[in-house]
């Protein structure tokens, strides 16, 4: 696996468990009531990801000068592997942090 790949995981990861960990939209803003809304974190998810595939596009041409064209076959798989890179923060989110809280009144 090359750096660029490396790279590529490793921020895909990041983000994608971001919205999940932080309490603000858009790791700036802070959310009216002091909470964010599950239709916020989506929200923030989905856009996220578009980040990551121009990440990911822009190191492409970066490294080798051009593009591939993707298909519809390409983004299923990416949106798949997004989708499980966020389950680590979405588990602790609504499993793990609201048994702590229980536990710890």
């Amino acid at each position: 696996m090359t750096s660029s790949t490396i790279l590529i995981l490793l921020f895909s990861f990041i983000v994608a468990n971001l919205p999940w960990i932080s309490e603000r939209f858009f790791i700036v803003f802070a959310p009216y009531g002091g909470k964010k809304q599950t239709w916020m974190r989506l929200v923030e998810w989905l856009v996220f990801a578009a980040l990551a595939v121009l990440f990911a596009w822009g190191i492409e041409q970066k490294t080798m000068g051009t593009t591939h064209t993707q298909d519809w076959e390409f983004y299923a798989i990416f949106l798949s592997l997004f989708v499980v890179f966020a389950f680590p923060a979405f588990i602790y989110r609504h499993l793990l942090l609201p048994l702590y809280q229980r536990n710890s009144l």
